[in-house]
C-alpha cells in the first residue's frame, strides 16, 4: 500500500507544495509560446502564463489566470487527469519530467482560498435572472460564470450539501470534501444564491421555474448505479455510497476482509482504494472484459496495483451467494469477447458451464450510472439516452438549457469536461440574452 496519513488512510494524497518547491518547479517551465499544455486543457487555462507568475511571486495573478478560464480550479488541480492531458502534453515530458502544472495549480489555488483572492465580477446587473438546477461542478461553473456577467443566479440543489460528486462522490484521497464546499461558498461570494434542499421536479416544477426566471439550466448529473440483474444483488453495496461513506466526517463505511469489486471504471478504483485502504485484507475487481477495455484511466490502474489490489478479467458475475450474516461469494461465469456492440468494445460473451465462485464477505458495485430520468419527465430529446442539447447547450424547450454528464451522449464525461460545460453555457444564454433585447430595440 502507498504510504497515507497513518491517522487518516483516506487523507488527500499528495501535499501542498510549499512556497519554495512551487517557485522551483515553475522555474523548470519553458512558459511555450503557444503552450500544447493550454491546448491540452479542457478550459483552457493560460497555462505558462500562472506558472510564469508563481515564479514571479504574483500569486494574486496566478490565481486570476486560473480564474479566469476555470472557476473551479482547486478542484480540477486535484481531479484532472492531468496525465492524459495539460501534463501529457508537456514537451518536458518526452526527454524529461513534465512539469507538475496540477500541484502548481493546486498551489495557486490553496494561497487565493488563504488570503482571500476571489474571482473578478465588474459586470453591471443586467436585471436577468436564470435557475440552476444541480450543483455539481458544470452547475456551480455556470452559475458563477453568469453572476460575473451581471445576472441574477439562484442555484437548486436537492442535497444538503452543494458541489455534487465532488462533494459526495469522489475519494478523499483526491478531493476532500472541504475543498468543494470551498467552492461553492467562493461562488456564493459571486452573488449566486445557493438553496439546497430542494428536488426540482418534486419540490419545484419546470413552470415554476420558466416563470419566475427568465432562463434556467438543467445540471443534473446521472442518476443512481444501475442493477446488474442477479440473484443475490440486494446484499450488493452501492458504489457511490460506499464512497459518500468514507468521507463523512463521523462515520466510515463497514468493510469487509475480502472485498470484491464489480466494474473497472475510475469509481470502481476509487471503491477498492477505499476498502484496502479501512482494513480489507484481500481486494479485487471483477471485469468481464480485459484490461486494454477498461473506462479507469492508466495511472489510476497503475495506481491501484501498487495498493495490492487484484483484478479478475473476462469475469462475468452471475449470483450472489447469501447467508444470514451476508454475501459469502460471488458465482461468476468466464468470458469470451466477441464483435464490438453500441459502445465501441468487444462484447462480452458468457461461456456456458464455466461457473466458479469467488469467495467474499463483502461486494461493491461501481458500474456507472443510469441516464437522467428527469429527460422523460419533462419529455425531453434525447440522444443515447441523454439530454439532447444544440450547439447553444438549450435542449428543445425554449429558455431551458442542459449541461454536464447528463448530456454526454459522447466522450468521456469528466470534472473538467463538466466545468467547460457551464462556461460556454453561460456566455451563450448571455447572448442570447443581448441578441433578444437588440431585437426588441428594433422591434
Amino acid at each position: 500500500m502507498v504510504a497515507g496519513d497513518v491517522n487518516n488512510p483516506l487523507a488527500e494524497q499528495l501535499p501542498p507544495l510549499t512556497a519554495h518547491a512551487a517557485a522551483v518547479e515553475a522555474d523548470r517551465c519553458l512558459y511555450c509560446f503557444d503552450a500544447p499544455c493550454t491546448h491540452a486543457c479542457p478550459t483552457h487555462i493560460d497555462i505558462p502564463r500562472f506558472i510564469k507568475k508563481i515564479a514571479s511571486e504574483n500569486l494574486r495573478g496566478s490565481a486570476q489566470t486560473i480564474f479566469a478560464s476555470n472557476l473551479l480550479g482547486a478542484t480540477c488541480a486535484r481531479v484532472c487527469p492531468v496525465q492524459e492531458l495539460c501534463e501529457g502534453a508537456c514537451v518536458l515530458g518526452s526527454d524529461h519530467k513534465p512539469i507538475a502544472i496540477g500541484r502548481l495549480q493546486r498551489f495557486a489555488m490553496d494561497c487565493a482560498r488563504d488570503r482571500n483572492i476571489r474571482p473578478k465580477a465588474t459586470a453591471t446587473p443586467t436585471g436577468k435572472s436564470i435557475a440552476v438546477v444541480g450543483s455539481g461542478p458544470a452547475g456551480l461553473s455556470c452559475a458563477g460564470e453568469l453572476a460575473r456577467l451581471g445576472h441574477a443566479v439562484t442555484l437548486f440543489e436537492k442535497r444538503d450539501m452543494p458541489g455534487g460528486l465532488s462533494t459526495y462522490g469522489i475519494i478523499g484521497l483526491r478531493e476532500p470534501a472541504e475543498v468543494a464546499l470551498e467552492e461553492a461558498q467562493m461562488i456564493e461570494s459571486l452573488g449566486v444564491t445557493i438553496t439546497t434542499g430542494i428536488e426540482f421536479g418534486k419540490d419545484i416544477a419546470l413552470h415554476d421555474v420558466q416563470r419566475d426566471f427568465d432562463a434556467t439550466v438543467l445540471s443534473v448529473g446521472l442518476g443512481r448505479t444501475p442493477e446488474l440483474g442477479i440473484a443475490g444483488e440486494e446484499a450488493i453495496v452501492d458504489g457511490l455510497n460506499f464512497i459518500e461513506a468514507s468521507k463523512a466526517k463521523t462515520t466510515r463505511p463497514e468493510v469487509g476482509r475480502n472485498v470484491l469489486v464489480i466494474g473497472a471504471g475510475n469509481t470502481a478504483i476509487d471503491c477498492a482504494t477505499i476498502a484496502r485502504r479501512l482494513g480489507a485484507e484481500r481486494v479485487t475487481i471483477v471485469y468481464r472484459r480485459t484490461d486494454r477495455e477498461m473506462s479507469c484511466y492508466a495511472h489510476e490502474y497503475d495506481f491501484a496495483r501498487k495498493e495490492g489490489i487484484e483484478f479478475r478479467f473476462l469475469t462475468q458475475p452471475a449470483r450472489v451467494i447469501v447467508k444470514a450474516e451476508g454475501p459469502i461469494g460471488l458465482e461468476c461465469l468466464r468470458v469470451d469477447l466477441g464483435a464490438r456492440d453500441a459502445s465501441g468494445r468487444p462484447a462480452p460473451i458468457p461461456v456456458a458451464g464455466s461457473e466458479f465462485l469467488l469467495p467474499c464477505d463483502q461486494i461493491v458495485k461501481a458500474v456507472g450510472q443510469v441516464k437522467p430520468e428527469l429527460a422523460k419527465v419533462l419529455a425531453l430529446e434525447t440522444r443515447n439516452g441523454f439530454i439532447a442539447v444544440d450547439e447553444n447547450f438549450q435542449t428543445g424547450i425554449a429558455g431551458l438549457y442542459a449541461i454536464g454528464d447528463c448530456i454526454r451522449a459522447a466522450g468521456a464525461a469528466s470534472t473538467v469536461m463538466a466545468v467547460e460545460d457551464g462556461k460556454l453555457a453561460a456566455k451563450a444564454i448571455d447572448r442570447q440574452f443581448t441578441r433578444s433585447a437588440a431585437l426588441a430595440e428594433v422591434g
